[in-house]
C-alpha cells in the first residue's frame, strides 16, 4: 500500500492512495475459499465447485466487496496512526472511467482512489479549578408569593352583567357578534356569534379590542384594522379589514376575595396552602433560572480559555442550520434587517460568531466528557423520554412509540442530559460562589442567553 499527502492546509487533509491489484486478488480469493463451503451450485456438490467456477459467477460482486472493505480498512487505519479525530465522514474519490472500472474489478489493476478529511484539532483543556463561576441566587419573597397567587386570581376572575345604559371600559369583559371583511368581501373564518372579549386582554387582531372601548350592550360598530404581517394565515396577513360588530353584553370583573374558600375552588384545602405551593413553584422556576445563568457565565469562561479553529465544515452546518431559522422567523414576521438596525451582512457575520462558538464548545464538551469517562446511561434517556410523554397528556403511548422507534430523536433527547451531566462535573471543580440578587436581576439577561448559549 502506498500514501501520498497530496494536502495539508489547517484541519484538511487529503490523501492518494494505491493498493496492489496482487492484494486486492489475495484478499478476493480468501473471499471465495471461505463462499466454497457456502453456495449452493447445480452440477457440483456442496463445497466441491472449484474456486475457479466460483470466480467466473462471483468473481465481479466478491472484488466489489474487497474494494469496499480494502477502503474502509485502509482508511481506518491511515486515520489511526496519524491520529486523526474526524469532523465529518471522510469524502473519496474513485476511478470513474468504464474502461478503469471494467479493470479494477476484474483484477487487471491496482486501487487508486483519493480520501478527503477534515479533522478535529487537538483541544488542551484548560485547569478547570482555576474557573471562577458566581451563582446568582435570588430569595422567593412573600410579595412574590402575593403576585403569583394574584395572577391566579385574575386568571379566575368572575365577571357580572353592567347596569343599562353603562359602556364597556378598559377591564371589561364584551360579548360580540361580528362579521368581517377585506374590500367589502366576507372571508373565511372572519364571522362569529356569542364571542367574548376581554379589552385589554390583547388576545385579538392589534386595535381590535381599544375600539370596544364605549360599546354599549345592542350597538353596532364598523371596527377597522389591519391583520399582522405574520399572520399565520397567509391570505390574510398583512391585509386591512373591517369588522362590524355588534355588542350583545356588556360585564364587568368582579373583585374576587383571595382567602381561604378561593384556594379550596382551586383544590387546595386553605389560602395558606395556596401560598406554600405558590412559593414552592416560584422556588422551582427561581432554580431554574439560576441554573441558566450560572450554566452561561461557565459556557462563557470555557469559550475564553478554548481558542482554537473549529472545523469549517461543522460551523458551515450549524450556520445554515440557524441562518435558515432566522429568515424563516423574519419572513413569517414580515420584518427586515433594517427595521432591526442592521444589514443582512452583519447579520451573517454576528451569526456565523455564534456557530463557530457553538461548534467549538460542543467539542471541548465532548473532550471532557470523553477524558473523564462521563456516560448517559439508558435509565436517564427512559426518564426524559417518560418526562416528554407526561408532558402531552393523552399521547404518552404516541410520545413512547415515537422515542423507542427513532435513534435520531433519542439522541436529541441524550444530548442535553449528556451535556449537562459534563457541566456538573466542571462545576464541581470550579470556585463557584453564591451572590444574593433580585428577581428583576435574575431574569434580565434571559434573552441574551437564548441567543449566543
Amino acid at each position: 500500500m502506498q500514501v501520498t499527502e497530496t494536502l495539508s492546509e489547517g484541519l484538511k487533509h487529503e490523501f492518494k492512495i494505491s493498493v496492489p491489484a496482487s492484494d486486492l486478488d489475495a484478499k478476493a480469493g480468501a473471499k471465495l475459499v471461505d463462499l466454497k463451503d457456502k453456495v449452493r451450485i447445480n452440477g457440483f456438490r456442496p463445497g466441491k465447485v472449484p474456486v475457479s467456477h466460483l470466480k467466473k459467477v462471483y468473481g465481479r460482486s466478491v472484488m466489489a466487496e474487497t474494494i469496499d472493505q480494502t477502503i474502509r480498512d485502509t482508511n481506518t487505519q491511515l486515520f489511526s496512526e496519524r491520529g486523526f479525530r474526524l469532523a465529518t465522514e471522510p469524502k473519496i474519490t474513485m476511478p470513474t472511467e468504464q474502461k478503469d472500472v471494467e479493470e479494477l474489478l476484474s483484477g487487471k489493476t491496482d486501487l487508486t482512489y483519493t480520501v478527503a478529511i477534515e479533522v478535529v484539532p487537538a483541544i488542551a483543556l484548560a485547569d478547570f479549578k482555576t474557573f471562577q463561576v458566581e451563582k446568582p441566587v435570588a430569595e422567593v419573597t412573600d410579595a412574590d408569593v402575593d403576585e403569583a397567587i394574584k395572577r391566579i386570581a385574575d386568571s379566575n376572575r368572575t365577571y357580572a352583567a353592567k347596569g343599562e345604559g353603562t359602556k364597556a371600559e378598559s377591564g371589561d369583559r364584551v360579548t360580540i357578534n361580528f362579521k368581517g371583511t377585506i374590500n367589502g368581501e366576507v372571508f373565511e373564518g372572519g364571522t362569529g356569534e356569542g364571542i367574548q372579549v376581554v379589552i385589554g386582554s390583547n388576545t385579538f387582531i392589534p386595535g381590535f379590542e381599544e375600539q370596544l372601548i364605549g360599546i354599549g350592550a345592542g350597538e353596532t360598530r364598523t371596527l377597522k384594522v389591519s391583520f399582522p404581517k405574520n399572520y399565520m394565515n397567509d391570505k390574510l396577513a398583512g391585509q386591512p379589514a373591517e369588522f362590524e360588530t355588534t355588542a350583545t353584553l356588556i360585564e364587568a370583573p368582579q373583585d374576587l376575595a383571595i382567602d381561604d374558600e378561593f384556594a379550596k375552588s382551586l383544590g387546595l384545602e386553605s389560602l395558606d396552602k395556596l401560598k406554600e405551593a405558590a412559593r414552592e413553584r416560584l422556588t422551582a422556576e427561581f432554580a431554574t433560572a439560576t441554573r441558566q445563568r450560572v450554566k452561561r457565565a461557565l459556557l462563557d469562561r470555557l469559550d475564553e480559555a478554548h481558542r482554537f479553529e473549529a472545523p469549517p465544515s461543522l460551523v458551515d452546518e450549524e450556520f445554515s442550520l440557524m441562518w435558515n431559522s432566522v429568515k424563516a422567523e423574519m419572513d413569517s414576521a414580515g420584518k427586515t434587517f433594517a427595521d432591526e438596525d442592521t444589514t443582512e451582512d452583519k447579520a451573517k457575520e454576528e451569526y456565523r460568531k455564534i456557530a463557530d462558538r457553538r461548534v467549538r464548545l460542543g467539542l471541548v464538551l465532548s473532550e471532557i466528557g470523553e477524558k473523564n469517562k462521563i456516560t448517559v446511561t439508558d435509565d436517564e434517556v427512559g426518564r426524559a423520554v417518560i418526562e416528554r410523554a407526561r408532558s402531552m397528556p393523552g399521547r404518552e403511548k404516541e410520545v413512547w412509540d415515537f422515542y423507542r422507534n427513532n435513534a435520531q430523536a433519542l439522541a436529541q433527547l441524550r444530548a442535553p442530559i449528556y451535556e449537562d451531566k459534563v457541566v456538573d462535573f466542571i462545576l464541581e471543580l470550579a470556585n463557584v460562589t453564591e451572590k444574593k440578587v433580585s428577581r428583576e436581576d435574575l431574569y434580565k439577561d434571559d434573552e441574551a442567553e437564548k441567543t449566543a448559549a
